[in-house]
């Protein structure tokens, strides 16, 4: 299982995120936790592995499990297609492919339009969407990736 020990993250890419949507939503990962792009790849699948664990892919030598996000968000499967890409970041010390719907663009979002999902009205949190990021073209759902596994689900990805 291919894990990263010493991240640096550019202090110049604080503000952006990319952009990326799973079915209706746009979401937002910090430019800073994302080591590439590339397109839906041809996967091994995995015995005994969760749902929206979809299997393993090989980049460059590195083992890479692929996470659905749309069936991790528990959303509806749906063919992947030419639009279907896999965000590859790191969860902890791992690294991971997300399988996304369609990746948007990268954005810039000041501090004031970020805000806590803790200070809305109405919410509890939600285990995977950190913040709600406000742009002029509406709104961005912030997901933090180490957040998309608990430790029990990032034990099993590091036997992989």
């Amino acid at each position: 299982m291919a894990e990263v020990t010493d991240m640096n993250f550019n202090d110049g890419q604080k503000d952006m995120f990319m952009t990326f949507v799973v079915g209706k939503e746009t979401y937002g990962i910090e430019i800073c936790h994302i080591i590439e792009i590339i397109g839906m790849q041809e996967y091994t699948e995995m015995p005994e592995m969760p749902e929206y664990i979809k299997g393993i892919i090989n980049l460059r030598g590195n083992i890479i499990p692929l996470m659905d996000v749309r069936l991790r968000f528990r959303m509806e499967p749906r063919p992947y297609d030419d639009r279907t890409c896999v965000i590859v970041t790191v969860v902890d010390t791992v690294l991971v492919g997300l399988i996304v719907d369609g990746v948007s663009e990268v954005i810039t979002l000041p501090e004031d339009s970020i805000s806590s999902l803790q200070g809305l009205a109405g919410t509890q949190g939600n285990r995977f969407v950190r913040n709600v990021g406000k742009t002029p073209s509406g709104i961005v759902l912030i997901v933090d990736p180490n957040k998309l596994v608990n430790d029990d689900e990032l034990e099993m990805l590091r036997t992989l």
